[in-house]
């Protein structure tokens, strides 16, 4: 009778750190998925900004150092496609505030406010700009609990076990660049 009773703790325990250890593959998959939601998000935004630049610079000839920080920036962003969600979030600030700028400049100008390509193109980009944050919430959410997996007990157990780490979230250090720039037209 004691052999039993061993045998089903020993199943029950072995059947536990099954269920744990799947719980945070379960939790690293969704921090993957989840980055790669930002990832499209971020590229959708990379590939809209040429467009807009072609249509502002004929109206904004001589903004040209607002031009060149839009271009500049969207260029670092996407050499740092491969680096870490902090490393991203910075590069990511940078151009988020750089379009503020270009935005905001561009408020000068009533022939290009009234270009309906321009309105498409800021109407599509602040679509991108909420497709990102709702990314960016699913991800941070999807972190938060591989990282609380990671670092409760007994889960804590199997994920030193097998070499599980806690993920990191990706936020905007920067409080200027967390506001989403209001542009009036």
């Amino acid at each position: 009778m004691t052999g039993w009773i061993i045998l089903i703790i020993v199943v029950a325990v072995l059947g536990y750190g099954v269920y744990l250890y799947n719980d945070l593959v379960r939790n690293r998959q969704l921090t993957q998925e989840g980055w790669s939601g930002i990832d499209v998000q971020l590229k959708r935004r990379a590939d809209l900004i040429p467009n807009l630049l072609e249509t502002v610079k004929g109206y904004m000839s001589h903004e040209r150092e607002t031009l060149e920080a839009v271009t500049s920036a969207r260029a670092a962003a996407q050499a740092g496609s491969n680096a870490t969600p902090e490393e991203r979030a910075k590069l990511e600030g940078a151009l988020t505030g750089a379009l503020g700028r270009l935005l905001a400049v561009a408020e000068a100008y009533p022939d290009l406010k009234a270009n309906t390509t321009f309105l498409e193109f800021q109407k599509a980009l602040q679509g991108v700009e909420d497709e990102i944050q709702l990314a960016r919430r699913y991800y941070n959410g999807a972190v938060r609990n591989l990282n609380v997996a990671v670092e409760s007990f007994p889960s804590a157990i199997i994920a030193n076990m097998f070499k599980f780490t806690k993920a990191e979230y990706f936020e905007l250090e920067n409080a200027a660049d967390r506001a989403v720039p209001t542009v009036k037209f």
